[in-house]
């Protein structure tokens, strides 16, 4: 067995087996969620963030139970295969976590409910069955998405009008998660290639503010309806310029480790690319957020990335992985 390392207490271990830092990548789903529905949030946004972090960290949990035996010979420094949390208690704590996170979802309403119970499914789909597959990819960008409709419709009782940002947001995630399945191995040049251009595509995006805001708070303040571009200086110009720069901080924290592993495919600096485009989730739901005409959300969820690299700092857990 592999000698106890410096996070070799039980509080660490279960921090390292959850993926604390990461936890700052989950609130602003469901904000964006939230500011795409045309809503403000309020205390059933709350409930759907608690919901989205339960079922995200019963998926972390569930994740390293599933991957136990392959753990033991690719990572055997992690907490399972290291004997700091027995498998048993990690399935638990995987099950206990996602009748949390559809509690949760329930409280905040039946809408959220038909939302958290796919994503439930697909978390456990995900980890147990679809992982190493094809479909690997795909389902982890689902379950992404469908946890930004959580936030839109636990806050505003429909997700419909969050479709458009959830598929931004999971295309983000496809092309994190097709570049995270070689990071033990490396030699991909193509899949980091892609995740490049996705995050062009999605910096474009972005940065322009969506020509039909729902009815509702913002709908009176949008003199752009019909595809028409803002006046300078209204309130459409600032959210616009708001995008772009969130848009643009998206685009500088994922873009440059995807070429480092472009150009040099190895198993760190793929792993760096994984952990740059997890990192780069913040300022893309921020910039989701502005995008849909709500600045102060896009600024609250701006500032959860500042906060998740201190708390990583501090609990000296600055490698982040999702696989």
């Amino acid at each position: 067995m592999p000698r106890p390392g410096p996070r070799s207490g039980r509080a660490g271990a279960w921090a390292e087996l959850l993926r604390l830092p990461a936890l700052f990548t989950v609130p602003g789903d469901a904000l964006a969620g939230a500011a795409a529905a045309g809503a403000r949030p309020g205390p059933r946004t709350l409930l759907a963030i608690g919901s989205s972090l339960c079922l995200y960290e019963a998926g972390m949990a569930l994740n390293d139970w599933a991957d136990r035996a392959e753990d033991a010979v690719e990572r055997p420094h992690r907490p399972i295969p290291s004997g700091r949390i027995r498998p048993a208690a990690a399935l638990a704590a995987a099950c206990g976590l996602t009748g949390a996170g559809l509690a949760l979802a329930a409280a905040a309403g039946r809408p959220a409910l038909a939302v958290a119970a796919p994503l439930a499914g697909s978390v456990w789909a995900y980890d147990l069955v679809l992982k190493h597959t094809p479909a690997g990819p795909a389902a982890m960008a689902a379950a992404r998405g469908l946890d930004l409709l959580l936030g839109a419709a636990a806050t505003s009782g429909g997700a419909r009008a969050a479709l458009p940002s959830a598929a931004l947001l999971g295309s983000h995630t496809l092309a994190v998660t097709a570049v995270s399945r070689k990071e033990t191995t490396g030699g991909s040049v193509l899949a980091p290639l892609a995740a490049l251009a996705t995050t062009g595509v999605l910096t474009r995006l972005v940065g322009h503010r969506r020509t039909r805001l729902p009815a509702g708070r913002w709908a009176a303040a949008a003199p752009g309806l019909s595809g028409s571009h803002p006046a300078e200086g209204t309130p459409g110009a600032r959210w616009d310029v708001l995008a772009t720069a969130l848009g643009a901080a998206y685009a500088a924290t994922a873009a440059r480790p995807y070429v480092h592993a472009t150009l040099n495919p190895s198993p760190p600096l793929t792993q760096r690319a994984v952990g740059g485009g997890i990192r780069a989730t913040v300022p893309l739901q921020a910039a989701l957020a502005a995008r849909s005409g709500a600045p102060a959300t896009s600024l609250l969820i701006a500032a959860l990335a500042p906060a998740g690299r201190m708390f990583a700092r501090r609990a000296a857990m600055r490698k982040v992985s999702i696989t």
